[in-house]
C-alpha cells in the first residue's frame, strides 16, 4: 500500500516535515524509523485529501483502517500506520496547539502471535564463516570478507540491532573490557558484552582495512556502511550457507536472545543485554524456548 501513494494534498506537508525534523533532531530516531514513519503519514495525508491534520476526526482515521484492513497490509504493518499517526498527534499536541487528539478513540486490531524466527547453533556457524568462503566480487578490496564476518560475528555476538551496529564508531568497541556502547531508541545508551571471536574478527578486519577513527564499518569508498548495505551482506550470506530462512540481521538478533535463554541466562539480563524497554518485549522468546522444549517431549517421551 505505501508504494501506491500518489496525491498528499500540499497542505499536510509543512506539519509532516516538521515532525520529521523533531524526529531526526530532537529524538534522534533512526533513518529506517523517520523514512517508514514519513510514508505512514503520506498515506494518511492521500486519504484525509483536502481534510486538514486539524479537522480530522476519530471516523476519519475509523475509515482509514478500514481501508486498510480491506487491503493486503498485516496486522502488524497497520498497527505502525497508527504508530506513527498516534506519534505525530502527540507532536501536533504539544508543539503545534491542537486541541484535541482523534487518535485514542481509534481501535486497532489485536497484533498477530507470530514467534520469532531464529538459526541454529549449526546455521549460525555456517553463516559465521560464510564471507571467508566467499567469492570476492570484482573491484572489492582484499578487506572486505573480513569486514563481513566481523558484522556477523557481533551482529550473533551482542545481540544488536541494525541501525545500533550501523551507526558504531572505532571508538564504541572497548577490546580491554570486552564491550560495545550503544545507542539505542530513544537516544538510550548501553554497554553490551562482546565475544572474544568477534572481537578479534573486529581486530582482524581494522588491520587488514586501515580502519583507526571514525565509523567502524565502511564500503570500499571509505565511507560509513549503509544499513540497506549491511541487510544486503546478511541476505548474501544466508543464500550461500543454504539456509532456508526470511534474509534479515534481525534474525541473529533473535538467534542471539534465543541462545542466551537456552543456555540459562535470565530473562531481566537478556532484555538489558537487547535494550528492550519493556520485559514484555522480551518475553517473547521464552516461548521459542518453550515450544523447543514442547516437541522434543513430544518427540522423546514414551507417554507423551
Amino acid at each position: 500500500m505505501r508504494d501506491k501513494i500518489k496525491n498528499v494534498p500540499n497542505s499536510h506537508t509543512p506539519l509532516i516535515r516538521s515532525y520529521l525534523d523533531f524526529l531526526k533532531n530532537e529524538r534522534n530516531a533512526s533513518p529506517r524509523t523517520v523514512d517508514n514513519y514519513r510514508r505512514a503519514l503520506n498515506a494518511a495525508a492521500e486519504f484525509l485529501g483536502e481534510k486538514s491534520w486539524r479537522a480530522a476526526q476519530a471516523d476519519d482515521f475509523r475509515a482509514f483502517l478500514f481501508k486498510l484492513m480491506k487491503g493486503d497490509c498485516s496486522r502488524a504493518t497497520i498497527r505502525l500506520e497508527f504508530a506513527a499517526l498516534r506519534s505525530f498527534y502527540r507532536f501536533l499536541c504539544e508543539r503545534e496547539g491542537l486541541a484535541a487528539n482523534p487518535l485514542p478513540a481509534v481501535s486497532l486490531p489485536k497484533p498477530e502471535k507470530s514467534l520469532p524466527v531464529f538459526l541454529t547453533t549449526l546455521q549460525v556457524d555456517s553463516l559465521l564463516r560464510a564471507p571467508h568462503k566467499s567469492k570476492l566480487e570484482k573491484q572489492a578490496p582484499a578487506w572486505m570478507p573480513w569486514r563481513d564476518a566481523a558484522i556477523l560475528e557481533l551482529f550473533y555476538s551482542s545481540g544488536l540491532r541494525l541501525a545500533e551496529l550501523t551507526a558504531l564508531n572505532v571508538r564504541d568497541i572497548d577490546p580491554y573490557n570486552e564491550t560495545v556502547r550503544v545507542l539505542g531508541k530513544g537516544a538510550k545508551e548501553r554497554v553490551v558484552p562482546v565475544g572474544e571471536p568477534a572481537l578479534e574478527a573486529i581486530q582482524h578486519y581494522r588491520q587488514r582495512a586501515g580502519v583507526q577513527t571514525g565509523p567502524l564499518f565502511i564500503n570500499k569508498l571509505r565511507k560509513r556502511l549503509s544499513p540497506t548495505s549491511i541487510w544486503s551482506l546478511v541476505k548474501k550470506y544466508l543464500r550461500e550457507a543454504e539456509i532456508p530462512i526470511p534474509a534479515s540481521p534481525h534474525k541473529l538478533r533473535h538467534s542471539f536472545a534465543t541462545h542466551m535463554l537456552d543456555a540459562g541466562a535470565d530473562l531481566r539480563s537478556v532484555q538489558t543485554l537487547l535494550g528492550h524497554a519493556s520485559l514484555s518485549t522480551t518475553q517473547i522468546y521464552t516461548h521459542v524456548t518453550t515450544e523447543r522444549l514442547k516437541r522434543a517431549y513430544d518427540k522423546a517421551h514414551p507417554r507423551a
